[in-house]
């Protein structure tokens, strides 16, 4: 096999992964705008969310348990988004460092 071959079969199998990993179509989808001029672009899946952040980040989080609202967060728990109705936001390191706040969504 030449190197081509194994770059593409590699591209391919990065493909495939991807749509497997979001077989189900998103159930909604919302802009948040945020204080300090920060937005928030979320697609919603039965149990994930994929954001994308005015600082460049795009994540996708799965969702964890909630008291209230809906959470998802990463493994360690480092970064997490809360929705509830029409608001958001975001806390990264600790549930007191909240970098994406008053939250509003727009559509």
């Amino acid at each position: 096999m030449n190197r081509l071959s194994v770059v593409g079969t590699i591209v391919l199998g990065i493909a495939m992964l991807a749509a497997v990993a979001h077989a189900e179509a998103p159930i909604a989808t919302a802009t948040f705008k945020c204080a300090d001029g920060k937005a928030i672009d979320a697609t919603f899946y039965p149990d994930s969310v994929d954001l994308t952040l005015t600082d460049g980040r795009s994540l996708e989080l799965p969702q964890v348990i909630s008291g209230s609202g809906t959470r998802y967060a990463n493994a360690d728990e480092s970064f997490q988004f809360y929705s509830k109705g029409d608001t958001a936001f975001i806390t990264e390191e600790s549930d007191y460092n909240m970098t994406f706040k008053d939250c509003v969504a727009i559509k």
